[in-house]
């Protein structure tokens, strides 16, 4: 124990920040994560059809990114960073467990919502926070390592739900009133945090240069590239309702699918993020074609198929977790970061609202049609990335 401190005290504060909120976030997706990784096949128990299972999530995410705009403006106009996100981590952390008493889909689905919404409230300053410790190790190494710590809570959340469904035979609510476990977990670790880092700004030695021009030219084409990627990534409950309606894959796997995806994000992020220190945004390009592989894997494929489909899907979510907040940062100053996150995310949830009702009324007319509306999406976006790669000359350039 005594060599664990040891080791512990000759890490930067920085990078101790970074572990540290890594750590939470692990324990937040396990919680949050592991009630993803069912609510398409429970809210299919309960009554729901595939649009509106692909209407609740997308609405969901719509919310969890567009609200975004508010919580990151206010925490840059009020600096109370660290309020506002405890109050949102409290309120995800609350709601999961809650699935556990609903007997409706619409009750369901309202908790389903508000857990998008406290995502939503604390992720700007969250991530504000995180980029004064991460500038100083790379921003995109600092945002990898904490969305690998997040991603593979997104793996063993799934896998605990995966494991009580197992033993109870398929009880849900039981699986939902477990992660009330992690839950406490994360909200413990979250006073730690604040305790010992009351002012993450200080990490930041030399603070970004204030930018008196507005974004820069790079920051709207690589959203406009986002959102087209967002509009054409479906929501994994959906892509679980196909899995479970087709048959392809038993119920109980069905989370360790997602399991597998997470842990393909996590490790996804720490590649990608060294690699976006080293290259820039074009590292995107060939990524964003390999992904869009998802949807004809996942959706007309069979068991293996969608296995691997499931995987791509992952790292899609990887890359976009991990590379988009490490390319926003450098683009503003210091004081300004929550908005810029909260602004670009919430364009990047309203299309990927857009996008998930379009997939579930295209679920009703054939599979075929789902997978030619993701992968022309994710496609499309390719353009803008190589522009947006150009303009931002390898993520280095500041904004003017």
């Amino acid at each position: 124990m005594s060599s664990l401190r040891a080791r512990v005290s000759r890490l930067s504060p920085s990078l101790r920040f970074v572990l540290l909120v890594g750590v939470m976030s692990f324990f937040a997706d396990f919680t949050y994560e592991g009630s993803r990784s069912v609510i398409g096949q429970y809210l299919g128990r309960l009554g729901a059809g595939a649009l509106a299972i692909s209407v609740v999530t997308g609405l969901g995410e719509f919310l969890g990114y567009g609200l975004r705009l508010v919580s990151g403006q206010m925490a840059d106009r009020t600096e109370l960073h660290w309020p506002i996100a405890i109050g949102g981590y409290l309120l995800q952390m609350t709601v999961v467990p809650l699935l556990a008493v609903t007997g409706t889909w619409p009750v369901a689905a309202v908790l389903i919502v508000l857990e998008r919404v406290g995502k939503a409230t604390r992720n700007p300053p969250r991530d504000a926070m995180l980029s004064h410790a991460a500038k100083e190790m790379g921003y995109g190494w600092g945002f990898g390592v904490h969305e690998a710590l997040d991603q593979f809570g997104a793996m063993f959340g799934p896998l605990a739900v995966a494991l009580v469904l197992a033993i109870t035979g398929g009880q849900y609510q039981l699986a939902f009133a477990a992660l009330a476990v992690p839950a406490g977990v994360t909200l413990a670790v979250l006073l730690v945090a604040r305790k010992l880092y009351p002012r993450p700004r200080d990490l930041e030695a030399v603070s970004g240069s204030v930018s008196t021009g507005g974004l820069p030219r790079a920051f709207w084409i690589y959203l406009a590239g986002a959102a087209l990627v967002a509009a054409g990534f479906a929501d994994f409950p959906l892509i679980a309702y196909h899995f479970e309606r087709s048959r392809l894959v038993a119920t109980d796997l069905i989370p360790i699918f997602y399991a597998v995806a997470m842990a393909v994000s996590g490790t996804g992020s720490l590649i990608c993020g060294r690699a976006f220190d080293r290259v820039g945004l074009r590292i995107l390009v060939p990524l964003t074609a390999v992904t869009a592989a998802f949807a004809p894997l996942v959706f007309l494929g069979g068991f293996w198929t969608g296995l691997v489909g499931a995987a791509l899907w992952g790292l899609g979510m990887g890359v976009h977790e991990s590379v988009i907040p490490a390319a926003v940062a450098p683009m503003v100053s210091a004081d300004r970061r929550a908005s810029a996150f909260g602004l670009f995310t919430g364009i990047y949830g309203i299309s990927w609202f857009l996008g998930s009702v379009a997939i579930g009324a295209l679920f009703y007319v054939s599979l075929g049609a789902v997978v030619a509306f993701c992968v022309s999406a994710e496609l499309a976006a390719l353009p803008l990335m190589v522009l947006a790669a150009g303009a931002l000359g390898g993520a280095r350039e500041k904004p003017a």
